[in-house]
């Protein structure tokens, strides 16, 4: 005989809520992991810096059921951003990592530089990675990945450019070149993951979705071409020119100036692929919206992934994530590329959700850096890591988004360089301490202010108030600022390098006066 309802409702009552959602929340969940390329945050709906006119429903969907992030600082660019979440540690910590050979060409030692999805498989996770690869022509299937479909940059450099073409793959270690709107196979794929193609039904599992979009040339689906056309494009208040209080390396890496007719067009970008500025003219409205229209098909791909796991029954029991390996200025300070310090280069969109264990429809304020979202990881899933990570688990913010949080949010770019080689650089040849004309620097934010420290020689602080200045406009270390906000925020910012290990703290330059 089966118990009545009642009876079932009076014996859950015996059990405090408490218990309940102790129990629920045992399950190991599945964790999906979607990860865009060189996307500013303003080109997410959900985020209120955005261009008015864009339209991303799908993950405006995911924040409406989740967390979003106001800041994420994930990395400089592709290869350190993906290395810091592979490892969780901040670049000059990651051991063996260089660059080799043609670029993108770069190797690591795997026994010198482990990575935590071969962690998850030993503790009872199935991982799996789809898409872009850029940290070493070594991309792990077989140890780090259950499976794999990966486009491997590093190790077909003929084959490095092709964002939105045809591309060389490896499928659980087969190579084959496969035509179609790379965007569009990715998303196909992993949805063919979650409803359980290659993977035990049995375990949980961890999807690493690795989306070459927005990157450059920005090649939007055809399906996509022209949707932004008659979209009004504002220019960024500095985009040329002087810029008083800001370094003078931004000289030297301004993307764009102004035609005789007025037209602001792109200068020629030494970014090796995505550049097509020295093939024809490049008017900086037309580019704004071109970037804009290859953000659609990304947007699909997370509607049609969050339907697989609905349809699939796994919605409530899988963390999902959305960011971006870094931000990418849009005419900001002069920039047409990634690198520098300022949100509008580094600062990546980021949205967790998980509502079944988490609250919906909320911001959470405090910046995170990508180190944080491997410990939150290993946090969800229950591993632990045998090595020194550099992160903190965000989930004491994910369940209540206004916490208090007694962390400053650490980043840095070294360029090609990681681990020891930063300390060895900056000791015996400072002297080529910059990457694409950027300076070396870390950096830190601390609730709505961010300061900047350069490692290379000859360059001043930065101190932004964010809630106040969020284009950075203003170097308050250049003018009458708070004195005793500065010599905080160089307190706070060595604390942060110390707790992450920067063995280059004895080599650091001398900080040139921003005044």
């Amino acid at each position: 005989m089966k118990p009545s309802a009642a009876f079932c409702f009076a014996l859950l009552s015996l059990f405090p809520m408490s218990a309940r959602t102790s129990a629920a929340e045992s399950k190991r969940p599945n964790i999906l992991f979607i990860f865009a390329d060189d996307q500013s945050y303003k080109t997410v709906g959900c985020y209120p810096e955005s261009w008015p006119w864009v339209r991303t429903p799908n993950i405006d969907r995911l924040a409406a059921t989740g967390v979003r992030f106001h800041a994420a600082y994930l990395g400089a660019w592709c290869m350190p951003s993906r290395a810091t979440l592979l490892t969780g540690r901040q670049p000059h910590g990651i051991e063996s990592m260089r660059m080799d050979g043609k670029y993108p060409r770069s190797v690591y030692d795997a026994e010198k530089t482990p990575f935590w999805p071969a962690e998850f498989r030993k503790q009872g996770y199935q991982t799996a990675q789809i898409g872009k690869w850029h940290t070493g022509i070594d991309s792990g299937w077989g140890r780090d990945w259950d499976h794999q479909i990966v486009w491997n940059r590093p190790l077909h450099p003929e084959n490095a450019g092709a964002y939105y073409e045809k591309q060389i793959l490896a499928i659980d270690g087969v190579e084959k070149e496969v035509d179609g709107y790379p965007a569009d196979n990715y998303t196909q794929w992993a949805c063919d993951y979650i409803k359980g193609a290659h993977r035990d039904p049995a375990k949980p599992w961890y999807l690493w979705l690795c989306y070459g979009s927005i990157h450059g040339p920005s090649k939007p689906a055809a399906r996509h071409n022209g949707c932004y056309k008659e979209s009004e494009v504002a220019v960024p208040s500095d985009i040329l020119p002087p810029r008083p209080g800001k370094p003078d390396y931004l000289n030297k890496t301004q993307s764009w100036s102004r035609a005789k007719d007025g037209t602001i067009i792109a200068k020629k970008n030494d970014e090796v692929f995505g550049d097509e500025s020295g093939k024809k003219t490049l008017e900086f409205a037309n580019w704004v919206r071109q970037v804009n229209e290859c953000v659609p098909a990304v947007d699909e791909g997370v509607g049609r992934l969050l339907d697989a796991l609905r349809e699939s029954g796994q919605f409530d029991n899988t963390l999902v994530i959305y960011t971006a390996d870094q931000g990418f200025g849009m005419g900001e300070h002069g920039f047409r590329t990634k690198l520098a310090p300022y949100d509008a280069t580094y600062r990546s969109p980021l949205i967790v959700s998980m509502p079944s264990r988490l609250p919906q429809k909320k911001v959470c304020r405090h910046a995170v850096n990508g180190a944080d979202l491997v410990a939150t990881f290993c946090s969800f899933a229950g591993v632990q890591l045998p090595w020194r990570a550099h992160g903190h688990d965000l989930t004491p913010l994910l369940k209540n988004p206004g916490a208090d949080w007694p962390h400053v949010c650490l980043y840095e770019g070294t360029g090609e360089t990681y681990g020891s080689d930063v300390t060895i650089t900056l000791r015996d040849k400072p002297e080529v301490t910059t990457h694409h004309g950027v300076p070396w620097y870390a950096a830190i934010v601390d609730g709505t202010m961010k300061y900047v420290r350069y490692l290379s020689p000859d360059q001043p602080e930065e101190l932004y108030d964010l809630q106040v200045d969020p284009e950075e406009l203003t170097n308050l270390a250049a003018g009458d600022a708070d004195r005793e906000m500065l010599r905080k925020l160089r307190a706070r910012w060595r604390e942060a390098m110390v707790e992450a290990e920067a063995g280059f703290l004895d080599h650091l330059p001398a900080v040139k006066s921003a005044r």
